[in-house]
């Protein structure tokens, strides 16, 4: 034996470069297996479950069953029947989206920028309501906009409210309702945008001389669209679907489309209608959510 040869079993070699390369491109699908895997047996499967529902014979009932007879008519039907509610539902979110923004917009640039040390303090006032329940949330409105309540009482004590007139069961409290529950999805959002906004861009803006109008419309409003992208989109999806705030603070006359799926599904036991009407829904807001994305895109690119 010579001094060169192997006196044992030392490592292993490296593998050669091609299959660390191809481990490495593996690893990124592995560890999206999870999520996937709750996303098929969560979502994919009762998704697949509510389509074949929604083509079950409309004529059928829980007593007598269902039959699968491929009923597309169903979809026309309802949007006969209900398409004043679908519009309304949509109509609803995007006033309230516009309350939203005129309000969270200079609240989450005051959090991010203004603040100083009172930043966390603000942070958890935004995010406390959401640690009570949504329920609960809802009807303290509800006795706040009251017929005798203080806030009726002091706006016609202001002549600002007829005396007859009243808040309650109105579509303004139906948007006002759906624009507190859920602000914080618009201003977290936007806060963790702006809140990224290098300070020294606007001393720029302000060294060449821009106002501040200019400033906001040329550094700071371009800056925050990530967030104000995610901030909207985050607040109209579950805005348009909600149901509670037109039950508890609206009459039949705000119902939006949710309150016409938890009747089908719950009241009148019209598993084929409420199915049609859930899916027309996500065809919808996935529409306008899709032409929304491409607009902003657009823009930013400009």
């Amino acid at each position: 034996m010579t001094l060169l040869e192997p006196t044992g079993a030392g490592p292993p070699p490296p593998p050669p470069p091609a299959a660390r390369s191809g481990r490495h491109r593996l690893l990124p699908y592995l560890l999206l297996l999870p999520g996937a895997a709750w996303l098929l047996v969560f979502f994919g499967v009762p998704l697949l479950q509510l389509a074949a529902v929604s083509l079950y014979d409309p004529g059928g009932s829980l007593s007598t069953g269902y039959a699968m007879t491929w009923a597309f008519g169903n979809y026309p039907d309802v949007v006969q029947a209900y398409g004043q509610q679908l519009l309304r539902s949509f109509g609803y979110a995007g006033l309230a989206l516009v309350l939203a923004l005129l309000l969270g917009y200079p609240l989450a640039y005051a959090i991010a920028q203004k603040a100083g040390r009172w930043k966390n303090l603000l942070l958890v006032c935004v995010v406390a309501p959401m640690f009570t329940s949504f329920l609960v949330r809802t009807l303290a409105w509800r006795t706040i906009l009251s017929d005798n309540g203080a806030l009726v009482g002091l706006l016609r004590d202001a002549h600002l409210l007829a005396p007859d007139g009243r808040l309650l069961a109105t579509p303004f409290a139906v948007v006002l309702g759906l624009t507190y529950n859920f602000l914080p999805f618009l201003v977290l959002p936007l806060y963790a945008s702006l809140e990224r906004l290098d300070p020294r861009l606007l001393e720029a803006a302000s060294d060449l001389y821009a106002s501040g109008v200019q400033t906001f419309r040329r550094v700071t409003l371009p800056l925050s669209v990530p967030g104000l992208i995610a901030g909207t989109l985050l607040f109209f999806i579950p805005a348009s679907g909600d149901y509670i705030n037109a039950e508890l603070l609206g009459t039949p006359n705000e119902y939006m489309v949710g309150n016409v799926i938890d009747s089908a599904f719950l009241v009148r036991l019209d598993y084929p209608q409420g199915a049609a009407l859930s899916f027309l829904l996500m065809a919808a807001i996935l529409a306008v959510v899709l032409g929304y994305l491409r607009t902003a895109g657009t823009e930013e690119v400009r």
